[in-house]
């Protein structure tokens, strides 16, 4: 059996290096990459599917659809609109693994500052079966004040997501 792809981390963002990390993975039969890709990419259905995301806006008039290089900003686990943009996209291809990936920054002061790295990897397994796999990694106070709660918010954040996500692309 061929091993599972994994995320593709930046130095900066490396787990084990951060304020705080999280991995959720759902594995899903009766769908596949081509029926969850255009729920993850289009930003205008995530609120159809995931309750803690808003006020997602597009400086560069981009949108709703995330593509290379897009700059958005958007609301989540009560901080306010985070400036991101898109690091990583490969949409999917027969035989290969669909990546989405992007950066998310709030500056302030030291205690308000958070810098984050968001990655996706969606991919057919056998046996009419897809993977979703999602991890943040963190940098910033508010990241360790995170961590320090039990569950961590962000790991039941992202896997209502994930749930929200394969719900959606089911029907």
């Amino acid at each position: 059996m061929a091993s599972q792809s994994a995320i593709n981390w930046p130095d900066k963002y490396l787990p084990g290096t951060t304020d705080n990390f999280v991995s959720n993975e759902i594995i899903v039969r009766g769908i596949g990459v081509a029926q969850v890709w255009p729920y993850l990419v289009d930003t205008s259905k995530w609120t159809t599917y995931y309750d803690n995301v808003s006020d997602i806006t597009f400086p560069d008039g981009d949108g709703p659809e995330l593509a290379d290089g897009t700059r958005f900003s958007f609301a989540t686990f009560g901080f306010p609109p985070l400036d991101a943009q898109v690091v990583e996209f490969e949409p999917p291809t027969e035989g290969k693994t669909a990546r989405l990936s992007w950066t998310a920054r709030q500056d302030g002061p030291p205690e308000e500052q958070l810098d984050v790295l968001h990655a996706w990897l969606l991919e057919d397994l056998p046996g009419d079966r897809v993977r979703i796999l999602t991890q943040e990694s963190q940098i910033g106070k508010p990241a360790a004040a995170l961590a320090r709660q039990t569950p961590n918010p962000m790991l039941n954040g992202h896997q209502a997501w994930l749930d929200g996500l394969a719900k959606a692309a089911k029907g």
